[in-house]
């Protein structure tokens, strides 16, 4: 089955979208099986049978062989960065690793208990007397995503909505008395938030309404400019690296829109003419560098033609020209 390219409205380059979809199939099952659910539209049937390979071979394979015995990465629960368990777990959901796979439900096992706090949030500090909203966004994310649904989950969920602001975003510095809310924990709150709706919880209501009201202070700011001057708050934040690690940046935000359906707002359309115009002569998108730390090993290469990130724009781009 081939790329249908009628709701594209990029310009075409070298390669043209069959291409384009063909070298995209070419990369990690990782890769593969996005492709064939969100540009090829393919059964589920085919695309989780593909799924099931990211276990197996490739980027999430080498992954898995990297645990340590006690169930943990990098020896560390949230350090050291960027190999320690709770960066490694958030990239193996960003991959799409299947829910429920053994080392995975051992590492949310060791990461729920280890910072549940009683406060209902993650806590891995011993000196901090207060849950972490940008640590407990992410490992919601990650326990949501791989079915880990125990109670634990559901109390840091309802901690997640208690924290969002009057301003309709999350802020980790709220404690200590930030007013505004901050793009990166925003978006880390809406994807936790966004993976514990799939677990179909009895308040979806409000985790959806949660939602809509995080997606319309991310919009207010058309993603990435200041509310009050129109600046680009952070130029960081109109690149494009993978993983994103507790980052906010425009393509990370768009590709959460895509992945709720939201509905088409045109106060998104500055970012996506940004986004067309990345797009390289050849059809494709770079990989641009992130932040400084520590890596298990490389999944790509900066400056160079990046299957993750134009993956991730062509499905931005589909939902964009079909969304009402």
């Amino acid at each position: 089955m081939r790329y249908n390219s009628a709701n594209l409205s990029t310009a075409r380059g070298k390669m043209n979208e069959s291409e384009t979809i063909d070298w995209l199939l070419e990369g990690d099952p990782a890769i593969r099986w996005q492709v064939q659910r969100d540009l090829l539209g393919e059964k589920a049937a085919v695309y989780e049978e593909e799924q099931q390979k990211v276990a197996l071979e490739g980027w999430g394979a080498r992954f898995l062989s990297l645990q340590d015995p006690d169930g943990r990465w990098g020896k560390g629960l949230y350090s050291p960065k960027w190999i320690s368990t709770t960066y490694t777990m958030l990239t193996l959901r960003q991959l799409g690793l299947p829910p429920k796979h053994p080392q995975t439900m051992r590492a949310c096992q060791v990461l729920l208990e280890k910072g549940l706090y009683k406060d209902g949030g993650i806590n891995f500090s011993s000196t901090i007397k207060y849950s972490e909203t940008c640590i407990s966004g992410m490992v919601l994310s990650i326990l949501a995503h791989f079915g880990y649904d125990e109670a634990g989950v559901h109390r840091l969920a309802e901690h997640m909505l208690e924290q969002q602001m009057p301003d309709r975003g999350w802020n980790c510095q709220s404690y200590r008395g930030a007013t505004h809310s901050s793009f990166h924990t925003t978006i880390l709150a809406l994807e936790g938030l966004h993976e514990y709706e799939k677990l179909n919880p009895p308040n979806l209501g409000e985790v959806q309404r949660a939602q809509a009201e995080g997606r319309e202070f991310l919009l207010i700011h058309r993603l990435y400019r200041s509310h009050r001057t129109g600046e680009v708050v952070d130029v960081r934040m109109t690149r494009m690296p993978f993983p994103p690690r507790w980052y906010f940046d425009f393509l990370r935000a768009l590709d959460y829109f895509q992945a709720t359906q939201a509905e088409r707002d045109t106060r998104l359309s500055e970012a996506i003419e940004l986004l067309k115009s990345k797009r390289k002569k050849d059809g494709l998108w770079r990989m641009n560098s992130g932040p400084s730390g520590l890596r298990l090993f490389e999944m790509e290469k900066a400056g160079k033609p990046s299957r993750i990130n134009t993956l991730r724009a062509l499905r931005v781009l589909k939902w964009w020209e079909t969304a009402t």
